[in-house]
């Protein structure tokens, strides 16, 4: 069992929390585990990026250029922005729901978001999209986007842990209140 993950997105997306779920997941199965997160813009809707290493052997928490089997992107442009960290035959796992920086609204480089599916669409193998919009349409909520996307990239096969892992893990790192919507988060599927 070796995984190396990169998850990615925008403050407030829940990117940490993703991380944690699945260091927490991979030391409760007895598996070593090293993390590291850039969260210093987070407050402000900046880039997030955490690195999660599962298995034996890892003297990092670091995933270097090329080794990423895994890259989780709650949002498109940060999944190019990360895309060089994805190894060959990897998997990407993506949100399409855009968050558009606030550059790209004041005159700046505008945001297109066919162009950026469409890269990732010419260079990733293993693309896997989840349609963020429907996936809060019908869970009632956009703020368990995380979840859905480790649970796409679970039934992917891109990774070793598997949604019990991650159904632990929910219950150990989340009040009970949060249980039953993590849950079906886990579990949905379009």
């Amino acid at each position: 069992m070796r995984d190396d993950i990169i998850l990615c997105g925008v403050g407030g997306q829940g990117t940490v929390l993703a991380s944690r779920l699945l260091s927490t997941a991979a030391m409760r199965r007895g598996v070593p585990v090293k993390a590291a997160e850039t969260i210093g813009m987070a407050q402000r809707g900046g880039s997030v990026t955490s690195h999660v290493r599962i298995g034996e052997g890892v003297s990092s928490p670091l995933v270097g250029r090329g080794g990423a089997n895994l890259l989780m992107a709650f949002e498109p442009a940060e999944a190019v922005r990360q895309l060089a960290y994805v190894r060959q035959g990897g998997t990407v796992v993506v949100s399409n729901r855009p968050i558009v920086p606030v550059s790209a609204v004041t005159g700046g480089p505008t945001y297109d978001l066919d162009a950026i599916m469409g890269y990732l669409e010419q260079r990733v193998d293993n693309l896997v999209v989840v349609d963020a919009d429907a996936a809060a349409a019908e869970l009632g909520s956009s703020r368990v986007l995380n979840v859905v996307l480790l649970g796409a990239a679970i039934r992917s096969g891109a990774i070793s842990l598997d949604a019990d892992d991650i159904r632990e893990a929910i219950s150990i790192r989340l009040p009970e209140r949060f249980w039953e919507l993590n849950l079906r988060a886990l579990d949905w599927a379009h």
